[in-house]
């Protein structure tokens, strides 16, 4: 059996600007670099870190492993943060103006499906297809680490989606440097606690990593 810490990268600079990442690839501030620094006095001892080759992500796991004395780096595409299409690099003000009625709290009201959920724009990554990726990822994970741990530095919106998919509550957003744990064996999955890896005075919850 692998234990997985799935972690939420630093602040990245679109973090701090309120923008709607995706898979756009601004790097981290200041801040979030000396996040992924107070960090790693709370992971302790682990096997590997691997991270989204995004750079926020990739930065974070690089300044974590140097801190834990962890000589390799894995990085892998599948883990990289949900496309979020149209609405990538867009701040809520600007989703409430060029897509009026997607969000849940637009002020000139929400229009979802019938089944409750936003009507996502057509190039927006749905869950099943992000999950399809993410799992590949994790069981690939779980055969390189078949009796460990392992930190994977990853984003908010994969995060969000492998909750869901594990059957998880509602656990809210997650701030920079949040993180959920899983364990993988065999083929099963089975889905952890929620952590907060630094002081939440520290962190940014970002209402667009909904996603």
């Amino acid at each position: 059996m692998t234990r997985i810490l799935l972690v939420r990268h630093g602040e990245s600079l679109w973090n701090a600007d309120g923008r709607w990442q995706g898979q756009a690839d601004p790097p981290l501030t200041d801040r979030g670099r000396q996040q992924a620094m107070s960090a790693a006095s709370a992971i302790g001892t682990v096997d590997a870190i691997i991270t989204s080759d995004l750079e926020r992500a990739a930065d974070t796991g690089a300044i974590l492993a140097r801190a834990l004395g962890l000589d390799h780096l894995a990085t892998e595409p599948l883990l990289r943060e949900r496309d979020a299409g149209s609405l990538s690099g867009l701040t809520r003000t600007e989703i409430y103006a060029r897509f009026p009625g997607l969000l849940p709290d637009d002020p000139g009201g929400f229009e979802p499906h019938e089944d409750g959920e936003p009507r996502w724009p057509s190039d927006w990554e749905a869950d099943a297809d992000l999950w399809e990726r993410v799992e590949v990822a994790l069981m690939a994970i779980g055969r390189m680490v078949p009796e460990g741990e392992v930190v994977v530095i990853t984003h908010g919106g994969v995060i969000y989606a492998v909750e869901r998919q594990l059957g998880g509550p509602d656990r809210g957003r997650l701030a920079n440097l949040d993180a959920t744990w899983i364990e993988v064996d065999g083929g099963r999955f089975k889905l952890g606690e929620r952590l907060s890896l630094i002081d939440p005075a520290d962190t940014l919850v970002i209402e667009a990593d909904r996603i």
